[in-house]
């Protein structure tokens, strides 16, 4: 059974990159370190790619392309699902996995405000306004989901209209939430990022509706992820917050330090750069994967917002001392803050950001169909040696910064040599791709084209834009149907198959990011909001000296 039929959300990422974080701090005095890191003499990389400029009309036109594959889409919806969760795009039917309530409605609409789509979302509200988050007794919600998609489309959509009736609904549904919080530990069982990822919901909640036990489910993350040492991705709770939770941004620090000393490498012939995960085997040992998922493609987008908002280079204006983070570190974890300070951190995240997001491009742009596959696996190891990009960064600085940073220049996409008849003889071909396709389905996934977006508004540079435009054009191409939009299967193939199932996430992540990328105007500016894990805007705030007393911020 695929993921996305399991219920698994479009930020599993977020899982599996929290658990190894979690598996890192807690086990990595265990971890046996067998790698070879060479300091390799880098070839230098040149951009191979024009990226011309074009008028802003043919962007405007290219955001209307995008608004009319979101119609396509949502009417598909109504006529077929509504008001089930999800449509079923090949059998034009519906599914529910998600409680019932009409997911694809509450996702999608503050993605009809920004499209000015008054009309659908006029006939959503009702069906909304009469929903009363009910369910059959014994009946197991998905905690995480329901506050991604149903509270955080609810807030958004508030957020973005001032609809009194949505904040109504929101109270509502945070309210009936509020018994998962009463467990003997106090957050909702789950694993460490879904319990991080909604501390942004109830901070918002509680500011709007001035409910203390809202602002206090929030503030008790933040509390028990500092006191525990666990550097999950914070960076969007300290911005919620106007830039003053020292203790989210310290922990943030934390996080993409460790993530960049220790899970980025770079593949040893086209200089692919990925971040990867860890497992443990038997458990005591702990091991670097070199899988490389699309849900890992959020990254770069995370990186990227932390260059424009964050003081990466004057830490200390905030409070923050970068040595007094190490104290509590073991030798061999410092020498990764000591590499760091080699470099301009601004310019080293962004270094980062660019080159992973130019790998997640590549992996669409490989592909036969333009769509990139779920997982791949890297090519690491043996013969080629394994490669940090932080060994590989400091390589290219001793030899003078010949080039672009390892990873970031532009590269042309990888083709199959004509002739190629045996399996045999494919896979051999493949060795000089770097990598090999481990899942070949694309489950319409918004995280590559979000981190173009971030990208896009961080820099100016226009390639993103055009690379989000060959993913679009890709989207329209292999996944469109009758009545909207499906995942697609064997991406790696010339003729892929289609699945039934059309997330709710395509219209409420991958339209809305793709939409935005086109636009000129920046209607969602990244200093006043926030994005949520399920992509939903959430304005920016400052908690006043007595909500900061009251709720112990």
């Amino acid at each position: 059974m695929s993921l996305h039929r399991r219920g698994f959300s479009s930020r599993r990422i977020l899982v599996a990159i929290a658990f190894s974080f979690a598996l890192c701090i807690l086990y990595y005095t265990h971890l046996r370190n067998t790698q070879s890191d060479p300091l390799p003499e880098l070839i230098p990389e040149e951009d191979v790619v024009f990226w011309p400029t074009e008028p802003p009309e043919i962007w405007a036109e290219r955001a209307v392309q995008v608004k009319n594959a979101f119609l396509h889409a949502y009417h598909g919806y109504e006529r077929y699902a509504f008001p089930h969760d999800e449509l079923t795009p090949l059998s034009n039917a519906s599914t529910n996995s998600f409680n019932q309530w009409g997911v694809t409605a509450v996702d999608s609409l503050d993605t009809m405000l920004l499209m000015g789509l008054k009309d659908e979302y006029e006939r959503a509200l009702p069906m909304i306004m009469n929903t009363n988050f009910s369910l059959p007794a014994n009946t197991a919600v998905p905690f995480f989901e329901t506050v991604i998609r149903y509270l955080g489309g609810l807030l958004s959509a508030y957020a973005l209209s001032n609809d009194t009736r949505l904040l109504t609904k929101a109270d509502e549904l945070g309210a009936k939430l509020l018994p998962a919080f009463n467990t003997e530990s106090g957050p909702p069982v789950g694993m460490l990022a879904e319990i991080a990822s909604w501390q942004l919901e109830y901070s918002y909640l509680g500011k709007i509706t001035g409910k203390e036990e809202y602002a206090e489910r929030a503030t008790m993350i933040t509390d028990l992820f500092y006191n525990a040492n666990l550097t999950i991705l914070r960076r969007d709770q300290y911005l919620l917050t106007a830039q003053t939770d020292k203790e989210n941004l310290e922990m943030y620090i934390r996080m993409t330090t460790h993530v960049i000393n220790n899970l980025m490498f770079i593949s040893p012939q086209r200089h692919l750069v990925y971040v990867t995960d860890m497992s443990t085997y038997k458990l005591e040992d702990t091991r670097v994967t070199h899988h490389f998922e699309h849900l890992s493609c959020f990254f770069p987008g995370l990186l990227a917002l932390g260059v424009k908002m964050l003081p990466l280079d004057d830490l200390e204006s905030v409070g923050i001392n970068l040595e007094e983070l190490t104290r509590d570190l073991l030798p061999r974890d410092r020498g990764g803050y000591e590499a760091l300070s080699e470099f301009n951190l601004t310019d080293l995240h962004l270094w980062a950001a660019e080159a992973i997001a130019q790998t997640c491009y590549i992996t669409y742009a490989d592909q036969p169909t333009g769509l990139g596959p779920e997982t791949v696996s890297m090519r690491a190891g043996g013969k080629f040696g394994i490669t940090r990009w932080m060994s590989a960064v400091r390589a290219w600085d001793r030899q003078g910064r010949r080039g672009p940073p390892p990873g970031v220049g532009d590269k042309l996409p990888w083709s199959e040599p004509p002739g190629l008849v045996s399996t045999k003889e494919r896979d051999r071909a493949t060795v000089t791709r770097d990598y090999g396709v481990r899942n070949i389905a694309y489950y319409l996934r918004p995280e590559t084209v979000e981190s173009f977006y971030m990208l896009w508004r961080v820099t100016g540079d226009v390639r993103w834009r055009y690379r989000g435009w060959h993913v679009f054009q890709a989207i329209e191409r292999e996944a469109k149907t009758s009545s909207g939009y499906a995942c697609v299967d064997r991406v790696h193939m010339k003729v892929p198959v289609l699945l039934d199932s059309m997330p709710s996430y395509f219209l409420a992540e991958t339209l809305k990011y793709l939409y935005l990328l086109f636009l000129d105007e920046d209607i969602v500016p990244l200093d006043r909001w926030v994005f949520n894990t399920e992509a939903h805007p959430l304005p920016v705030f400052a908690w006043t000296p007595e909500e900061s007393v009251a709720y112990e911020i």
